[in-house]
């Protein structure tokens, strides 16, 4: 018997139908705890992210297995009660650690089941942005010169990276967590100030470098063999604190509002080279199927690395529902692609 995707072939038999399980987190289930941040669960996916990745697994004429978060997952497998399947694939995030995206991956390859995306080990080096910038730096890549503050008293002290304006951030944190208006930091005071704030409130260290003024870009990579650079985007900034929209949004915006700004321009020379550059960190760290680079622009134009997310949101207002969108594609079936691909790498295609 053989069963068609929604658009017809490829006609897929039963025998081949692959049983792909999804490991998430959803928000509104973070078990929050006093002290707390207010953006602690901001990589938390809605259930939009989930059911745009289900129905891209059924698009391929497979079955997907919602198994919950990585605790679920833990459960499940403590049991005895995970279910057969094929492969999985990880958008979970954890909580606390700098281990915590590996979570989920560990899990999988205990039980023996094959994962789409990065392994355990690149997850955990690519969110500490410390770690994760010397491998790529050492790779060619350019990255800002940083400094790790790990108390007021350091960041009154510390040999500095470059001159004020300095930019603030947690050491590993994504989707822009512990990032507001006042992470933009004009002096040694307001940088001790902050730093304790961000020691408090994410238990990790602070990480400072120079505030890049120029233009902010988004690189998405997909597939394996070569892996492939999708369309540039470029992120809005706020006009005039020069942070990212997307990162002030959660935050309360001055009388009149955050005002929006796209500066520079996204010529093809610069395309590609944010391409190849994006390129380049991928294969330094051994990413799979997805990932998605940040880079910022100094006051001559010239990019430097950001970071790199090897598990990206899949949500449909993020990075890969625009680039469907501006492809006239639906959105899942730009992640059947992506998966399909990881797939194929993992001898299931």
């Amino acid at each position: 018997m053989a069963r068609s995707g929604p658009h017809g072939p490829p006609a897929v038999t039963l025998a081949d139908m692959l049983r792909v399980g999804l490991v998430y987190d959803l928000l509104g289930t973070f078990p929050g705890c006093p002290g707390d941040p207010p953006d602690a669960d901001a990589e938390y996916e809605p259930e939009a992210t989930v059911e745009a990745l289900a129905a891209a697994v059924r698009a391929l004429g497979h079955e997907p297995l919602r198994l919950g978060s990585p605790h679920e997952l833990l459960g499940r497998a403590g049991k005895g009660e995970l279910p057969p399947l094929d492969a999985a694939l990880n958008i979970a995030e954890g909580r606390g650690s700098r281990n915590r995206e590996a979570w989920a991956p560990v899990l999988l390859e205990m039980c023996g089941v094959p994962a789409l995306g990065s392994d355990a080990l690149t997850l955990s080096l690519s969110l500490d942005k410390a770690w994760c910038a010397e491998k790529v730096g050492a790779a060619g890549v350019p990255v800002p010169p940083r400094v790790l503050l790990a108390s007021a008293e350091e960041a009154e002290k510390a040999l500095l990276p470059g001159l004020f304006p300095l930019f603030v951030k947690p050491r590993w944190e994504g989707t822009a967590k512990g990032i507001g208006p006042a992470s933009r930091v004009a002096d040694r005071a307001a940088l001790a100030e902050r730093v304790e704030e961000l020691v408090r409130a994410y238990d990790q260290p602070a990480l400072a470098e120079p505030f890049l003024p120029g233009a902010e870009y988004t690189v998405t990579l997909v597939g394996n063999d070569p892996p492939r650079a999708l369309p540039v985007l470029q992120r809005a900034l706020e006009a005039e604190t020069g942070i990212g929209l997307h990162a002030l949004e959660r935050h309360a915006a001055p009388p009149g509002g955050w005002r929006h700004a796209l500066p520079g321009e996204l010529t093809p020379s610069l395309e590609a080279e944010l391409a190849e550059l994006s390129l380049r960190a991928w294969r330094a760290l051994e990413c799979r199927d997805f990932a998605r680079t940040d880079f910022r622009l100094d006051a001559e134009g010239r990019p430097f690395f950001l970071e790199i997310n090897p598990l990206p949101t899949f949500a449909p207002d993020g990075s890969f529902g625009i680039l469907a969108e501006l492809a006239g594609r639906r959105h899942e079936d730009l992640l059947a692609e992506v998966i399909a691909a990881g797939l194929k790498r993992l001898g299931l295609a």
